[in-house]
């Protein structure tokens, strides 16, 4: 369920911003430093592509900079770095799984699947396709091959 989770949230995120902004030494109102957010990213997140994590963070820290985002911006750092070890430490859970173990977690998935509405599938199978779930490359094969 975690993995469906995550491949909803990945299906849904903003395009990034098409001008990259200056960057400040913190983030207004906290003591996080982009760079640090963007080491946060670039550790918890290993299984996208370079590109993918600029772009993740390029959209995160749009909406940090945002003046209507002042009350929030805590919370939404708190909440991301919180995501983002949840990934990690769920990335590392199943690349220590055996053959067998991550067989049973694709049957398991396949059943889950039939039980998603067909947009919610398809928003499954494309984020599996595209190789953004934070699952070891041979799980992910499993995992579409749970969609046949």
């Amino acid at each position: 369920m975690f993995l469906l989770s995550v491949a909803k949230e990945i299906a849904t995120l903003p395009p990034a911003a098409a001008a990259p902004q200056a960057l400040p030494e913190t983030y207004p109102g906290t003591t996080v430093e982009p760079v640090r957010l963007r080491a946060l990213i670039d550790e918890s997140f290993v299984y996208l592509s370079s590109a993918q994590r600029t772009e993740v963070f390029e959209a995160l820290n749009a909406e940090l900079l945002k003046p209507q985002n002042a009350a929030i911006r805590g919370p939404m750092l708190e909440q991301f770095a919180q995501r983002a070890l949840e990934v990690r430490a769920a990335q590392q859970r199943l690349e220590q799984l055996s053959t067998l173990e991550k067989q049973v977690l694709a049957s398991e998935f396949q059943k889950e699947v039939k039980s998603l509405s067909p947009e919610d599938v398809l928003q499954v199978r494309q984020a599996i396709e595209k190789n953004v779930l934070p699952v070891p490359s041979d799980l992910n094969r499993l995992l579409l091959a749970a969609f046949d």
